[in-house]
């Protein structure tokens, strides 16, 4: 086999290849004979057809396959004479030979950078703190008394926080507009979910009142037809009803899975909880600056087939993300420059970690990896059982391995950045408690 490299770019080759046509002629013959004794044809004895007949029915299909293959070895053989570490996959494409006596053929294609990690020296992070104590505790016990409110009818007047079910028809100049009218809509007074002029013209009302709101509506409104115009809306209140949070009991605390309704055991469990859900959140957060501390001293030029196939990953992702939320993608193209930038980061986020890895020796050991297993364990209730089940089949192990891998990285980084604690606020860590 003849072949000849080309630079086109910094990362992108063309390689050129020329295959003995006796070759391919000889392979095609074997294939066919190989059919020739199994084939079944009409009028014919199975094994019996004549190679002709076998070759006229398959020769083009078999023809196609055999320079398929061969072209795929060939170009898989140069590469590795090269030395080259093909990024993506290759664009083959058939040329014109002067030599009748051969098949010519490109494989245009990108290689990997060679990656010079940047100097992390200089390099700020900022490692979030924040200690758990019982304030915090209570705050998040306060968010599941509200998470299980029961909203209960009242004939008092309508307040904020109070829930109302009401009957309304809009009209604008007097005539009624597209999506103006509803009944039984119910919504939370002072959530925000209706226009501000609603919700003050529904406040202290009554169940089996009827009102009259005049409402503005924004400029900036989604519904074009109705964006920046006056509305008039008839609105009769069908319901009102009160939320009631439940009391702090051995009830509340058997919902909450404490078997015995032990309230020391349930603020212990309740502070566990949030303890393990902030310490994921810090570690999101020096994750993120962390990542960020990498692509800001590495530069790095990024080979255009992966960060398409990075892309089109993603786009896979969200349809399959909205498609399981019932919306049917047919009636939403998804764009791939949406996702370009995502992808970009992606991957240069991962040929710099693999980088790291090589030169540091950052692969995940077996203890690393058992250690987080066995803390992964601990939150089930029987832990031991948990370790053998995922030990029981290596590939389980994947996950644990990545993240162990993730961390080192995080770690090693650390070491070499200037790195300040900052202490972060409960609420705004958790997006508030309420």
């Amino acid at each position: 086999m003849q072949s000849t490299l080309e630079n086109l770019s910094s990362l992108e080759r063309r390689l050129t290849m020329a295959l003995p046509i006796a070759d391919i002629d000889k392979r095609v013959d074997e294939r066919l004979k190989q059919i020739a004794r199994s084939v079944r044809m009409a009028g014919f004895r199975p094994g019996k057809v004549p190679l002709r007949i076998v070759a006229q029915q398959y020769g083009p299909q078999v023809r196609s396959e055999v320079i398929g293959d061969a072209v795929e070895k060939a170009f898989t053989e140069a590469v590795r004479g090269q030395n080259l570490r093909v990024a993506g996959y290759p664009r083959i494409e058939p040329k014109e030979s002067s030599d009748a006596a051969q098949i010519s053929f490109s494989a245009t294609f990108e290689v990997y950078p060679e990656i010079a990690l940047g100097d992390l020296a200089q390099a700020r992070i900022a490692r979030p703190v924040l200690t758990v104590g019982d304030a915090e505790a209570d705050k998040t016990l306060e968010a599941l008394r509200k998470q299980r409110k029961r909203f209960e009818a009242t004939d008092g007047a309508a307040e904020a926080g109070d829930r109302v079910t009401v009957d309304f028809a809009g009209t604008i100049e007097g005539a009624p507009f597209e999506g103006g009218q509803g009944s039984d809509a119910a919504f939370v007074l002072g959530e925000g979910r209706m226009l501000p002029e609603l919700e003050a013209g529904l406040a202290g009302a009554k169940a089996g009142e009827s009102k009259a709101i005049a409402v503005h509506f924004p400029a900036d409104y989604h519904g074009k037809d109705v964006a920046g115009k006056e509305a008039r809306f008839e609105v009769t209140v069908r319901k009102v009803e009160r939320g009631r949070v439940p009391e702090v009991d051995a009830e509340f605390a058997k919902a909450l899975g404490v078997a015995d309704g032990d309230l020391g055991k349930m603020r212990a469990e309740i502070k566990e909880n949030v303890e393990r859900e902030v310490k994921q959140r810090l570690g999101s957060r020096l994750k993120s600056d962390v990542m960020q501390a990498l692509l800001d001293t590495t530069r790095i030029e990024l080979p255009k087939g992966l960060v398409d196939l990075e892309a089109k990953r993603l786009v896979e992702n969200a349809r399959a993300d909205l498609q399981g939320r019932g919306i049917k993608m047919e009636n939403l193209p998804v764009d791939l420059r949406v996702f370009e930038e995502q992808a970009r980061r992606r991957v240069a986020l991962g040929l710099i970690m693999a980088e790291c890895i090589k030169q540091h020796d950052l692969g995940a050991k077996p203890a690393q990896v058992r250690a987080l297993v066995e803390e992964h364990a601990g939150s089930y209730e029987q832990p031991d059982e948990v370790v053998k089940w995922f030990y029981s089949q290596p590939e389980r192990l994947a996950e644990f391995e990545g993240l162990v891998v993730e961390d080192n990285v995080i770690q090693w980084v650390l070491g070499q950045a200037k790195v300040e604690e900052k202490t972060v606020a409960f609420d705004e860590l958790m997006g508030g408690t309420s």
